[in-house]
């Protein structure tokens, strides 16, 4: 997980054509993709590198800037890079040989394993610690314990396991919540059936059988693997901080883009697990309410285009990795850079490539000048027939489209088209019509048609949280990566990174507040609010106060 930054970095992404038919994977593909990557990372940094297989058959390669600075090596699509969190679909594939093998099984509880374990986690399955839904303490989210002495070291699976245990678990089953340690748990439990380190078993049960030479443990990394870094005090230094046995396997293994893919041929292919077991891997993880979550065993499940897609990412340290691999297509893209704050997503990129690949690009636009007066007739709200309808409004100088309490800024493209910068895939564009009843049609990247939305009146007042709920937020907030200021300035709550400037934030409730893509919610408690959790996605930084 990446706690060294708060706000993602831009990328810069060729220009492409908006509408028309749908294409087949055009043919100048590796000119294009080498394009995006080229006008993605730098040549003489930290950079990236690409693979893109369709049926097994590599169809791109590429790669960008230096996997190492000091000696000028430079990255390729063999360069072994740190995978982060990717780790967790080689546990788990692992962990379902187990089961193949009638040597565990997807309901037996942890209290098999580890007979002693306090309650209610005791009672959490394999199946539950495979698809985050154990209900475990996430041991990366106590807060300060990433920047603690400890971490600093080499861990054993033991002292990992007396942290997580040390923390209340929550009633299994009962909620997901992304959680690496539960996936240092599924570590300890292949020990245990196998008598090997998991990195071992992972490496003699799939690496070797595969032939995939670079999948190794991060401790003890081929020699050729990239270094990683880290933007610190505004230089690019090499990453330091937590002893990568920390990760565990949850993500401490390496490998690179070109060894992936043939992990994902194997895998999705039926070369791994039986199929029986790949069914329960790629299903989504159901609550005990009956409830879903499209996370399956190391693999989230998404779409691109409108296809079902197989999606996971890493970050952290001096890392940053991405893989998406589409089964209708047989389509695989992975996109491995050696930075925690690259030039550019890699998870952008991966889709880029991806929608490349099936003929249907996903457009990249640039800013137009477009006079404020002009657009003030489309403001209002917009209503789709489900779900809460879109709002677009203008506020401070700027453009924003929201829905519930998610608010975006949007950025001019001209015509009436409207995107929300080079790091999201996703844009609009408005029809006017003669009465004022506009039509917004939103391009969501994941679907393979536009949703229509209709104008059916102005956008209410924004919430109002009261001065003295406000000012009851204040403070400094140790978290487990940086320290947060959260200040109080012209009515309105900022957040300060290290070294950056105060962020605004936009009250959606009392206590749940929005920035730059991510949501911070206030914990009161006996009156007092001593705790916040801020999140990015699946990332989540919990911080406490450290001043009154």
């Amino acid at each position: 997980m990446r706690f060294n930054t708060i706000i993602g970095p831009a990328a810069v992404a060729v220009v492409l054509s908006i509408g028309g038919p749908v294409l087949a994977q055009p043919a100048d593909f590796d000119r294009q993709a080498a394009a995006l990557l080229e006008a993605a990372y730098p040549a003489d940094g930290p950079g990236a590198a690409v693979v893109v297989t369709r049926k097994g058959k590599v169809i791109f390669t590429g790669s960008r800037g230096l996997a190492d600075l000091d000696t000028g090596r430079p990255i390729t699509a063999d360069t072994p890079f740190r995978l982060g969190s990717i780790t967790k679909q080689l546990t788990a594939a692992v962990v379902l040989q187990l089961v193949a093998e009638g040597k565990i099984s997807l309901d037996d509880p942890l209290s098999r394993f580890f007979p002693d374990w306090p309650q209610p986690g005791a009672k959490a399955t394999v199946r539950q610690l495979l698809n985050h839904s154990s209900g475990l303490y996430d041991y990366t989210k106590i807060p300060g314990y990433m920047l603690s002495e400890p971490t600093l070291r080499p861990n054993t699976t033991a002292d990992l396991l007396a942290v997580i245990r040390s923390r209340p678990a929550t009633p299994p089953g009962t909620r997901w919540e992304y959680n690496n340690g539960g996936y240092v748990v599924l570590g300890a439990i292949i020990e245990q059936v196998t008598g090997q380190p998991w990195h071992q078993a992972v490496v003699e049960r799939i690496a070797r059988p595969l032939g995939l030479k670079s999948i190794a443990y991060a401790a003890a990394p081929p020699a050729d693997t990239a270094r990683g870094y880290s933007e610190i005090d505004g230089k690019t230094q090499p990453a330091r901080g937590v002893h990568i046995s920390v990760a565990h396997a949850a993500g401490a293994l390496v490998g690179s883009p070109a060894d992936l893919a043939r992990w994902a041929q194997a895998l999705h292919n039926g070369k791994v697990v039986d199929p029986a077991l790949y069914g329960e891997m790629t299903a989504p993880a159901r609550m005990a309410d009956g409830r879903t979550e499209p996370y399956g065993f190391g693999l989230r499940l998404r779409q691109i285009r409108g296809r079902p897609a197989l999606v996971h990412g890493g970050a952290g340290r001096g890392l940053d990795t991405d893989a998406v691999y589409i089964p209708s297509e047989d389509l695989y893209v992975a996109v491995f850079a050696n930075s925690d704050d690259p030039g550019a997503d890699p998870a952008v990129l991966t889709r880029r490539l991806a929608a490349l690949a099936l003929g249907e690009p996903y457009p990249t636009f640039r800013p137009a000048e477009v006079a404020p007066e002009t657009l003030a007739p489309l403001f209002g709200l917009y209503d789709a027939g489900q779900g809460p309808p879109r709002r677009f409004f203008s506020r401070d100088g700027r453009l924003f489209l929201a829905r519930g309490d998610e608010e975006m800024e949007a950025f001019p493209a001209g015509e009436d088209r409207f995107f929300f910068g080079p790091e999201d895939l996703a844009w609009f564009r408005i029809e006017r019509r003669p009465d004022g009843a506009h039509i917004l049609e939103a391009h969501p990247p994941e679907d393979a048609a536009p949703v229509r939305a209709t104008r059916t009146g102005p956008v209410p007042p924004s919430l109002v949280v009261p001065p003295e709920v406000l000012a009851s937020y204040v403070g400094a907030y140790q978290t487990e990566g940086p320290l947060l200021t959260i200040a109080l300035a012209d009515g309105k709550l900022t957040i300060t990174p290290p070294g950056q400037a105060p962020i605004p934030m936009r009250p959606v409730s009392q206590t749940e507040f929005r920035l730059e893509g991510m949501r911070l919610v206030f914990h009161p408690e006996n009156g007092k609010v001593d705790r916040m959790t801020l999140y990015r996605g699946a990332r989540e930084l919990h911080g406490r106060r450290v001043n009154p």
